[in-house]
């Protein structure tokens, strides 16, 4: 493993998380009470690029807020978590990215997404070195992923989340794509892609060339307390793992260390220990190489 991590560059959401935790996630139509609120830092696009800056790499942030007390919020949140924010836009007149969330007991939850500013915010004139490592999501639109991913010329990961359909030319462009097992289910064409990461929850994770089983890892056991950012801590860290030269299963393996972690942490953007001691702690278990 290269003891220097890659840079990475993520283009994606930057949103407000307002979190209601009850015992239990109500049916249909159905008010719940005894509820607990609070409001912390999210997006799938935030949470990737502070994961990366917490596991040890230098991570900036392409994305957009609104000019409000949220969109302060979440800049200050960012360059407090060593994610360089420079490149965020501040829109006039467009609200920040709010994320509506209900959580049990179990860490289960439902989630409503209000974009705001993060379905405004354009890649035109951006430019990426030729050694950056682009990380994108949904959430901020396939025209927009599909023009980063005309301008990214180094490695480009996709977390196809939400599940769509991926037009021919983003899938061809993608060197790794990233998704859980529904949305797999849910994007017929990723048997046809390159290079695949499956997350199975308890059952671990798996790696998939043109739809053919190539490696795979075991989940690390862990109490849920929050499952919102665990996902996105794994995408993190598995592309850090994959570009420092570690195999399929060893990152397949570190990265589902650092997500454990992050289930365990009620935050969506959670404390993580650097990369390097999830590989040891990986190596230490006898999982790498399998």
């Amino acid at each position: 493993m290269s003891t220097r991590l890659p840079a990475v560059t993520v283009v994606g959401s930057i949103n407000l998380d307002i979190i209601a935790t009850a015992d239990r996630l109500p049916a249909a139509g159905e008010t719940i009470g005894g509820g607990s609120l609070h409001q912390q830092p999210g997006g799938k696009g935030a949470n990737q690029a502070v994961a990366a800056a917490r596991l040890g790499a230098s991570a900036r942030i392409i994305g957009a807020v609104g000019d409000d007390a949220s969109g302060r919020l979440m800049l200050e949140s960012l360059s407090g978590a060593g994610v360089d924010a420079a490149g965020v836009a501040v829109l006039d007149g467009d609200a920040t990215g709010t994320a509506l969330i209900v959580v049990d007991r179990d860490g289960e939850n439902q989630i409503v997404v209000c974009p705001g500013a993060n379905s405004r915010f354009a890649v035109e004139g951006l430019q990426f070195g030729p050694d950056e490592t682009v990380l994108c999501q949904l959430e901020v639109g396939l025209p927009l992923v599909l023009e980063a991913a005309r301008h990214s010329s180094g490695f480009f990961v996709l977390n196809a989340a939400p599940a769509l359909d991926l037009p021919p030319e983003l899938l061809e462009r993608c060197d790794l794509v990233i998704v859980n097992e529904t949305e797999y289910e849910l994007i017929p064409a990723l048997a046809e892609a390159k290079l695949v990461a499956v997350t199975y929850g308890k059952d671990g994770s798996a790696m998939f060339e043109h739809g053919r089983r190539v490696a795979e890892a075991p989940a690390s056991a862990v109490t849920v307390a929050n499952t919102i950012g665990a996902g996105d801590a794994f995408c993190a860290a598995l592309v850090l793992a994959l570009r420092a030269g570690l195999d399929y299963s060893t990152a397949l393996a570190v990265a589902n260390a650092v997500g454990a972690d992050a289930v365990g942490d009620p935050s969506s953007q959670p404390a993580l220990a650097r990369l390097e001691e999830y590989v040891a702690r990986v190596a230490g278990a006898g999982v790498a190489g399998q």
